[in-house]
């Protein structure tokens, strides 16, 4: 189909969304360009691994051409879920013949996000990623009414017709939109690594397994994700106040001594193995505080300005539907684009049209991922989630 676009769009922030976005424009001959923060597309680790669902992030790499393509970098066996409770009781591992999952259920195959974004990457046309490119702020256009101009760092982009914030969750373009800025989830997690897994850390990735290990219980929680790099992120999990990290008296900047007081002032009574994993991460340590935009929030439409991902809804990760949702949102939206057949003009129903979709989408997860917030820090969340895939 031969779409050809006069209109000037300027996309926001080179991750899944945005990237997602302007490959299936540009499957459509639609012309975009990206701006990304990045000083390069290595410049900074990207996070562990994320699971992308059938009827999410794969059907929004379905439209742009890349499912194949996608399918040989992704990591079936990393769906395999261990759980465990604090006192070491496995209730669940599914990398034990006869407890993996059928596979009609199957369908959620792992992915590492560098390997991700380098996909979409490659499936850009040449120079559609600006890269070093701090945005400011944006701004109705002073010289060509009804259109928008970018103010970065170090220069001005103007002239846009339509301006989608990819930007996650400190977006800029959110703050043409809206006021509202997110606000703690009252969780803060430690992300710990363990690097050359397989010669440096090899209890660990037994004690793992192929894809994740989980364990619940009332205000923390001990998770496990092994990647394909060979390395596994552990990640621990404190329900307290959002002033915490600098008030708990804990030294951040000695991951060995912060490690010892962590478990022992919060996981003392946890088993040896679960508090073995946490000491045996002593690669790196990052202290994390989780954030959350309201559940259902809104903006007043806009003729020319939208979101997409993070900076439309962001969740916590306890759902795990975050990037499938910002695919899904680059998937709609560029259809929503690619229906106005180069004409400006239809944008603000397109946009309107788009958002609606997206808003009710985000919500419906938002409560889903509010649900698995409270599941993740209960004493019967891994009961409760053992109970949900064998119900599958």
């Amino acid at each position: 189909m031969n779409n050809s676009s006069s209109m000037r769009i300027a996309i926001v922030g080179g991750g899944p969304a945005g990237l997602t976005l302007a490959r299936i424009l540009q499957n459509y001959n639609v012309t975009c360009t990206v701006f990304e923060l990045d000083k390069t597309p290595d410049r900074r680790d990207q996070g562990g691994s994320i699971d992308l669902h059938r009827n999410g992030g794969q059907q929004a790499l379905r439209e742009a051409g890349l499912l194949e393509e996608f399918r040989r970098v992704a990591r079936p066996e990393g769906e395999a879920l261990k759980l465990i409770k604090y006192d070491g009781t496995v209730v669940l591992d599914e990398n034990v013949a006869g407890s993996r999952r059928p596979e009609e259920h199957a369908d959620r195959p792992e992915v590492d996000r560098t390997k991700l974004r380098q996909l979409l990457l490659d499936s850009l046309q040449p120079n559609t990623v600006i890269w070093d490119k701090k945005l400011v702020s944006v701004a109705a256009s002073t010289s060509i009414p009804g259109r928008y101009d970018l103010h970065f760092q170090d220069s001005v982009e103007e002239g846009f017709d339509l301006v989608v914030g990819a930007d996650g969750a400190w977006s800029r373009v959110r703050n043409f939109l809206t006021e509202q800025k997110p606000s703690y989830s009252g969780v803060t997690g430690i992300e710990l690594w363990a690097l050359e897994v397989d010669k440096r850390h090899q209890w660990l990735g037994e004690f793992v397994g192929a894809g994740s290990c989980f364990m619940f219980d009332e205000g923390r929680a001990i998770q496990c994700q092994r990647d394909g790099e060979n390395r596994i992120r552990v990640y621990v999990g404190v329900r307290q106040p959002e002033d915490w990290i600098n008030t708990c008296g804990i030294d951040w900047a000695s991951p060995e001594e912060a490690k010892k007081a962590l478990l022992d002032r919060y996981f003392n009574d946890c088993a040896p193995d679960l508090k073995r994993a946490v000491l045996d991460a002593n690669d790196q340590l990052i202290p994390r505080q989780m954030w959350m935009l309201p559940i259902g929030m809104r903006w007043e439409t806009h003729p020319g300005v939208t979101l997409v991902g993070d900076a439309a809804h962001l969740m916590t990760p306890f759902a795990g539907v975050g990037v499938n949702l910002a695919m899904l949102d680059a998937m709609d939206l560029a259809k929503a684009v690619i229906g106005c057949a180069g004409d400006a003009s239809r944008l603000p129903d397109a946009i309107r049209q788009y958002e609606e979709v997206m808003w009710e989408r985000a919500e419906q997860n938002a409560r889903k991922t509010e649900k698995g917030l409270i599941g993740h820090f209960s004493a019967d969340g891994i009961d409760e989630m053992a109970r949900r895939l064998q119900g599958r």
